[in-house]
């Protein structure tokens, strides 16, 4: 079952490169007392991805903190050392924490998992943006499955 507005996010392990390599972090920590915009994709190198939905919240990064953003997140189905490289690749280091959710724990605990078997991609996440504040979800943008229109950084502008 898909996660709900108002309801608080699940805690779960996932992955992000520290400054001394991989890091283990938990999300009920990672988001407690924060107001925190979250997107996630399918897959980091991947066309949307990399053409517009990363991108569009780098660029829009300072506004969304302006508007009381404290943490912008990017989440894919990927390991924390392609996160990272893509991150790089993307002038994302200072803007956006990349975070992998290498075996879709945390995707399949929002329900927001999905099969992309027949592609050779296996589980992913869902493309979605949600803003959580102090772990709580405030508002979701959830894509039809091959669409991007509403997870996007300036949606999530007006969402904040």
């Amino acid at each position: 079952m898909t996660i709900q507005i108002g309801e608080k996010i699940p805690a779960v392990d996932v992955q992000y490169m520290g400054q001394d390599g991989v890091e283990t972090v938990n999300t009920s920590e990672l988001f407690a007392g924060k107001k925190v915009v979250l997107f996630a994709l399918p897959g980091a190198f991947t066309p949307t991805c990399s053409a517009s939905h990363l991108p569009g919240y780098v660029v829009n990064a300072d506004a969304l903190k302006a508007k009381g953003a404290d943490l912008i997140v990017c989440l894919s189905v990927n390991d924390a050392f392609v996160m990272d490289a893509w991150g790089r690749q993307n002038n994302a280091e200072d803007q956006v924490m990349m975070i992998a959710d290498g075996s879709a724990h945390f995707s399949k605990a929002v329900g927001l998992d999905v099969d992309l078997d027949a592609r050779g991609m296996g589980t992913r996440s869902q493309r979605y943006s949600m803003l959580i504040d102090d772990g709580v979800v405030k508002a979701m943008n959830i894509e039809a499955p091959g669409k991007f229109e509403i997870s996007d950084a300036e949606t999530m502008l007006a969402s904040l």
